[in-house]
């Protein structure tokens, strides 16, 4: 089973998918429409490609702040958090209470990333 179908049938998961560091592909399982996945990729992309140039942009001004090379971020809004790591984006209800179940799973299947953006 992929990571993204072990994801999207995961308690709790309303959707998950992965996207091209291009920008060109992505594909999802998942309660999400064809055009809201396809925006969903576009915004984890976008939040990933801003996270890692900050992050750079702090190890160049010296600070070791101990979060080079980002590996991910998640963002909690009232009904679902968005977890990222890697190219894989994962949107899970706040209700379910599964988020550090979600985090461990994605942090196990997804190797550490080595700071640059394929």
């Amino acid at each position: 089973m992929s990571l993204i179908e072990e994801l999207a049938n995961h308690s709790g998961v309303m959707a998950a998918g992965e996207y091209a560091f291009r920008g060109d592909r992505f594909s999802y399982q998942g309660q999400l429409t064809e055009e809201l996945a396809r925006m969903a990729s576009i915004m984890c992309r976008t939040t990933s490609m801003a996270l890692h140039m900050q992050v750079d942009m702090l190890k160049e001004m010296g600070r070791d702040c101990g979060c080079a090379p980002a590996q991910g971020w998640m963002v909690k809004g009232q009904n679902f958090t968005v977890c990222v790591r890697g190219n894989v984006f994962c949107f899970v209800e706040n209700q379910s209470n599964e988020l550090n179940n979600i985090m461990k799973l994605l942090n196990e299947r997804l190797p550490s990333q080595s700071g640059e953006m394929v």
